[in-house]
């Protein structure tokens, strides 16, 4: 099984048809059984996700997550240590920020090893580099 990190995104896209990821990311998750992936996100991207959903695509977004489309990693509150510290690093004053759900998946990273992500945020997801030097994989 392959683990892949999943960004607000691409959730977003996957639940409202009119965005221009919905195809790219509907293909990859339908495909997910055959092809041995499994995703994993937090509750930070899901709550931005739910957020900017409407109310409809948001209800099949939650419902997909509670059938097990996705698992979640929690963190501890013992966390927001290394969180603000990247958060802070990744912030550029006026330009451009690192947010909770990014830092979020950050944090999964270090923890979990795992460095393939669905993201939109190539931009931002590009940059980051983890303790250990790696770089995301962009899926």
């Amino acid at each position: 099984m392959r683990n892949i990190l999943l960004d607000s995104g691409p959730l977003i896209a996957l639940f409202a048809s009119t965005d221009r990821h919905h195809a790219r990311y509907r293909e990859i998750v339908l495909a997910a059984d055959r092809d041995g992936l499994r995703f994993v996100t937090t509750w930070p991207c899901i709550v931005e996700a739910s957020y900017l959903l409407s109310p409809e695509p948001r209800f099949a977004m939650l419902n997909f997550i509670r059938q097990g489309g996705a698992q979640i990693y929690p963190f501890d509150v013992s966390h927001l240590d290394d969180i603000l510290v990247w958060m802070r690093r990744y912030t550029e004053a006026g330009k451009r920020e690192m947010d909770l759900a990014d830092a979020s998946l950050y944090w999964l990273a270090s923890e979990t090893g795992i460095t393939e992500i669905m993201t939109v945020d190539r931009n931002d997801f590009e940059r980051y580099r983890l303790p250990d030097g790696r770089g995301f994989e962009i899926v």
